[in-house]
């Protein structure tokens, strides 16, 4: 995809000025994700009186770079970058008074339509949409942004953050503020609703301290580089594929009658069916031996799990990382492949109930050690609850959504299915792969 760069803005936090830096610790629940990034764009189409150039760059750009200042105000540690210095035991977020967030500004000249779309296209042509992971240095930015324009047809923001900084729930908390903000100036208000308002007090993490000892030497090198942007193969494909209601629902029937199980026995939330689904039809699309180790991992919210519970508003990281160690490919290669992952995972949710963070942690570190070369790894990003498409910057609620960085490993993406109901899930695999992909997808759906 060819991009023309139209302008680069370096936008400073709307706050009282401050003399000295902000220094915000990093937890537990941050310094698992110390070297991770996370990428993600989204689209709105806009209308034909919206969509010109004289109105985008006099209109809507300065409307959300103001909006931008405003709400970064709200989230000032997301203007700052992660420092580990020599002395401290644990890197933390310094936010110094000049510190700004770029936004970068490109044209494209490509068929809105398309790129915005949830068919097979290819996976360098979204990457191209989001800035690139922050250059290789001992303190990252938090935060990068892009914003392209498609002339006469809509645009769409890309967003490139630092995880150990901040969880999907945190970032879209920050993106729908910005968003309420940005759709909110005509009628001078800059206030934040209670739901949006972002809770800084990093005291309410309550973790043995020393869980964050263990973390950082899971870690490994004691740096803060994260690993670069390289080149997304032309043999690398992106979709996105939607589970209605009517959908999920025949999934969850499904799993009552094939399982063995008392229904009371099993956890059919509509994130669990899905993942289950997904992961089966991506362990047949490899098919090959039977014996080939494979894991699942997802990411759990601890927020209503610690004690005392953390706000929702909470700003950081509050999410672990739950692994399914020790199975192997032929338990999900057979008939009854699907009522076994749903059990399997639903086991896993089951447990984060009755296991408490310090467990959970060291059956994380255990499984680990224990991997096998050549584990065909299954992991998902987002979630069916976060409610991004309803984050309109006042032209409009996003047509599509997509998790950049999955292009990296076989991992999935999962968002609910804009406002109908339902969940949409994302993969990037090999064309040959993808299409044997997509048509077991299908036909589990229909037989």
């Amino acid at each position: 995809m060819v991009l023309n760069i139209i302008k680069i803005s370096h936008v400073s936090p709307s706050v009282d000025s401050f003399c000295d830096p902000l220094v915000v610790p990093l937890t537990f629940f941050d310094l698992k994700w110390l070297k991770d990034s996370v990428q993600q764009v989204v689209f709105y189409k806009l209308t034909e009186s919206s969509s010109s150039r004289e109105f985008f760059y006099s209109v809507i750009i300065p409307k959300l770079e103001k909006s931008l200042s405003l709400v970064l105000g709200h989230f000032l540690p997301l203007a700052g970058h992660v420092t580990w210095n020599p002395q401290d035991p644990k890197p933390c977020i310094v936010v110094l008074p000049h510190d700004t967030v770029t936004l970068t500004v490109f044209e494209s000249e490509e068929d809105f339509s398309s790129v915005s779309g949830k068919g097979i296209r290819l996976a360098s042509e979204t990457r191209a949409l989001v800035p690139k992971s922050p250059a290789s240095c001992d303190s990252p930015c938090v935060l990068s942004l892009q914003v392209t324009l498609f002339p006469n047809q809509g645009f769409c923001i890309g967003i490139t953050s630092n995880h150990a900084v901040m969880d999907g729930k945190t970032m879209v908390n920050f993106y729908k503020s910005w968003a309420h903000i940005c759709k909110s100036q005509t009628l001078g208000t800059i206030l934040l609703p209670d739901d949006l308002t972002p809770r800084l007090d990093r005291t309410i993490i309550n973790v043995p301290p020393y869980l964050e000892a263990k973390m950082l030497v899971l870690q490994g090198e004691r740096t803060l580089k994260i690993p670069q942007d390289g080149d997304i193969g032309h043999d690398i494909f992106r979709i996105t594929l939607e589970l209605t209601l009517e959908n999920v629902e025949k999934l969850r029937e499904r799993a009552k009658t094939e399982s063995t199980r008392s229904h009371s026995e099993l956890h059919l939330s509509t994130f669990v069916l899905a993942y289950a689904y997904m992961w089966t039809c991506l362990v047949k699309t490899h098919g090959g031996q039977g014996e080939r180790p494979v894991r699942l991992m997802y990411a759990a919210d601890f927020r209503n799990r610690l004690d005392p519970p953390v706000h929702e508003g909470y700003l950081g990281n509050c999410v672990f990382p739950i692994g399914c160690f020790g199975h192997k490919a032929k338990t999900f290669l057979g008939e009854d492949g699907f009522v076994k992952a749903v059990e399997i995972l639903g086991d896993s949710v089951k447990s984060l109930g009755l296991l408490g963070i310090e467990q959970l942690c060291e059956l994380y570190v255990d499984g680990k050690k224990r991997v096998e070369p050549g584990t065909q790894l299954g992991t998902i990003a987002g979630s069916n609850r976060f409610g991004l498409y309803g984050s309109d910057f006042g032209w409009g609620k996003p047509v599509n959504t997509e998790f950049v960085s999955i292009d990296r490993n076989e991992a999935f993406s999962m968002s609910e299915r804009d406002m109908s109901g339902g969940v949409q899930v994302g993969l990037c695999l090999k064309k040959h792969e993808m299409n044997v992909f997509i048509s077991l997808f299908n036909d589990g759906l229909v037989n």
